[in-house]
C-alpha cells in the first residue's frame, strides 16, 4: 500500500508540470501570431479608381508615324507630302536609246540617241580647203542633234582642230580617252568636240533641252578602227 504522503506530491507535481506545458503553449501560439520568424510582406499600394472614359479616348494615339502611315488617307497632303514629289519632277526623266544606229560617216556612228528623234538632214560637208567630211542631224520638236566627222589637214593634230571649232566658254574633257572640249556652241546650244585620231576630228551639237545627253552622245560614237 502506497502512503498517502507520497501521493499528495505526485499530484502536485502533475499539477506544475500541466501548467509548465500550457504556459509554454501560450507563448508559441503568441510569438506565431504576432509574425515573429516570418519574412515581413511587401506593401501593396492600395489601387486608385479608373477613371470614366471620356469620347476623346475612343479614338486612336495620334503618333507621327500614324499620321505618315494609317492616318495619311484621312487627312489634306502637307508640304512634307509634297517635297518627295517634287524632287522627283526636278530630276528629267532619262530617256531610252533609239533602236538603230546613227550613222554620220561610213567610219564613225553613234550608238544611242534620245528616243522620238528622226534624221531630217545630212550629207557632205561642202567644199573648203584642207577639210572633206560629212554631217547628219537629227530632230522632234525643239529637240536637235548635230553630228559632224571632219578629215584632213586641218584635224591633223588635237592642237590645230581646237582652234577650228569654236567654243564657248570651254572646259577641257576626254571622250573614250581621246582629247576633248566642251561649252556652248556660238549659234545656241551645247557642243563637244574632240579628236578622234589623227586626221579625223568630230563634233556633236544638241540644242539646250538634250544638254544632259549630250555626253552620253558623244561617248556612244563607235568607230572600225580604236574601238
Amino acid at each position: 500500500m502506497i502512503p498517502e504522503v507520497r501521493a499528495g506530491r505526485q499530484g502536485w507535481r502533475a499539477a506544475l508540470a500541466a501548467l509548465a506545458f500550457a504556459a509554454a503553449a501560450l507563448i508559441v501560439y503568441g510569438l506565431f501570431s504576432s509574425g515573429f520568424g516570418r519574412p515581413p510582406r511587401a506593401a501593396v499600394e492600395t489601387p486608385q479608381p479608373v477613371p470614366a472614359p471620356s469620347p476623346a479616348d475612343d479614338r486612336p494615339p495620334a503618333t507621327a508615324a500614324g499620321d505618315r502611315t494609317a492616318g495619311a488617307g484621312n487627312r489634306t497632303p502637307g508640304a512634307e507630302d509634297r517635297a518627295p514629289a517634287a524632287a522627283a519632277a526636278a530630276v528629267p526623266a532619262r530617256r531610252a536609246a533609239a533602236p538603230a544606229l546613227a550613222v554620220i560617216s561610213d567610219d564613225l556612228w553613234l550608238t544611242y540617241l534620245p528616243a522620238g528623234l528622226t534624221r531630217g538632214g545630212g550629207g557632205s560637208i561642202g567644199p573648203e580647203p584642207g577639210v572633206e567630211g560629212r554631217w547628219a542631224r537629227w530632230s522632234a520638236g525643239g529637240d536637235v542633234v548635230e553630228a559632224r566627222v571632219e578629215q584632213g589637214a586641218l584635224a591633223a593634230g588635237w592642237a590645230r582642230y581646237r582652234e577650228r571649232v569654236a567654243v564657248l566658254n570651254a572646259l577641257a574633257t576626254t571622250v573614250r580617252g581621246r582629247p576633248a572640249v566642251v561649252g556652248e556652241h556660238p549659234k545656241g546650244g551645247r557642243v563637244i568636240a574632240w579628236l578622234e585620231r589623227a586626221g579625223t576630228g568630230a563634233w556633236i551639237r544638241v540644242s539646250d533641252s538634250l544638254a544632259g545627253e549630250l555626253v552620253t552622245i558623244a561617248t556612244s560614237v563607235r568607230a572600225p578602227v580604236g574601238d
